[in-house]
């Protein structure tokens, strides 16, 4: 009896396989190979459970507040995944304005993100007024009061001829200058994980000065440019390439001007945000983490090679699953200007945090930024 089933089960699987293969993929991958495996998790990577030694703010009142910055007076400015900005002025939480349409449905999916906005980096200029980069719409200027928006360079503008696709990280120079990502040309926020997989370099570090409205392509051909950090002398910036989990530096002045360099690859996660601390190192979020297995080497590792098995992946598993493959394991690093590690925090359980986006520290604490989770880690002390 049981032969008999052997024929038909074998057609459906058949069926079941060419169909899948026949079915567009909704990525066009490159093979990619890490240059090693990970770090060892030794010396000043050792697992420890410092980053477990903080409190959770605004629990289900905020959700993804991405990047940070601060006033004079002690308030703090975030932006969520629903597309709105906020004031944070000690256990107090203001809405400031809404970054796209202030419709019900945002927040509640990626996909009003376009209609509803993302505010991703968010800095302070020196005459008080918010820089926004909305991954979705552009460059803005905000009145951190009012909440007016000014559009200082729109996303279909774009730069060279290419309009952005998804504005990332931000940084602002004493002279006014903006440094900012654009991730990639190709994907959206909404479709990162799509972005990551694919492993394309179709990123650009740029900078736009307000006083002229002109925006300049400093690098491109990057690979899912993301968080950057000013160093203190702002002769150079550091880059996180969240893809390929590797950080690199760019000269704006001194005989290496307009250059880059590798600092860190084969980094223990996949960086996201780069802040500056006040001793002059640079404090790195790192989104997931990329740990030597025991038996099989990281995922991204695994696939990197091999474009057929990306493509098949993305038609197998549905775009929803892929925050449930995700470590619940919170790791900060923190680096020296030439990218070499100092110190690092770890929850290797969630306890306070994982996912992390941004190390943000004001008035001796550090606020932990997320892409998604529903609240506010702020960490007491670094020590």
């Amino acid at each position: 009896m049981a032969a008999r089933w052997v024929v038909p089960v074998a057609v459906a699987l058949l069926a079941l396989a060419v169909g899948l293969y026949l079915i567009p993929s909704p990525i066009d991958p490159e093979p990619y190979i890490f240059q090693g495996p990970p770090p060892l998790l030794e010396g000043p990577l050792a697992v420890n459970t410092r980053l477990q030694r903080g409190r959770r703010l605004f629990a289900g009142q905020l959700r993804g507040p991405e990047s940070f910055t601060a006033d004079q007076d002690g308030n703090i400015y975030t932006g969520t995944v629903d597309g709105k900005l906020w004031r944070i002025y000690q256990d107090t939480l203001t809405f400031i304005t809404q970054m796209g349409q202030d419709i019900p449905e945002c927040g509640s999916s990626m996909d009003y993100e376009p209609v509803c906005g993302r505010p991703h980096g968010v800095r302070l200029d020196s005459s008080g007024q918010l820089i926004v980069a909305d991954s979705y719409f552009g460059l803005f200027r905000v009145d951190p009061q009012s909440g007016e928006k000014t559009l200082l360079l729109s996303s279909k503008q774009g730069c060279d001829g290419i309009p952005f696709g998804f504005l990332n990280g931000l940084e602002l120079s004493r002279n006014g200058t903006i440094f900012f990502t654009d991730s990639s040309s190709r994907w959206g926020r909404r479709h990162v994980r799509y972005e990551v997989i694919e492993t394309n370099h179709l990123g650009r570090l740029l900078a736009y000065e307000p006083q002229t409205g002109q925006v300049r392509t400093l690098l491109d051909s990057l690979y899912m440019p993301n968080g950057i950090a000013l160093s203190p002398e702002e002769d150079f910036i550091m880059m996180s390439e969240t893809s390929i989990g590797r950080i690199v530096r760019y000269w704006l002045k001194g005989p290496q001007a307009g250059t880059k360099e590798i600092l860190m690859n084969n980094m223990p996660g996949y960086p996201d945000n780069i802040r500056l601390s006040d001793r002059g190192t640079f404090l790195v979020g790192i989104t997931t983490t990329r740990f030597r297995g025991r038996i099989m080497p990281p995922f991204l590792d695994l696939i990197g090679p091999y474009p057929a098995v990306k493509r098949f992946i993305t038609k197998l598993i549905p775009f929803s699953w892929y925050n449930m493959l995700l470590p619940k394991y919170g790791l900060v690093l923190e680096l020296g200007p030439d990218g070499e590690v100092l110190d690092s925090l770890h929850d290797p359980n969630g306890t306070l945090t994982w996912a992390v986006s941004d190390v943000f520290q004001h008035g001796g604490q550090y606020y932990l930024g997320s892409t998604d989770l529903p609240f506010l880690p702020v960490l007491e002390h670094w020590s």
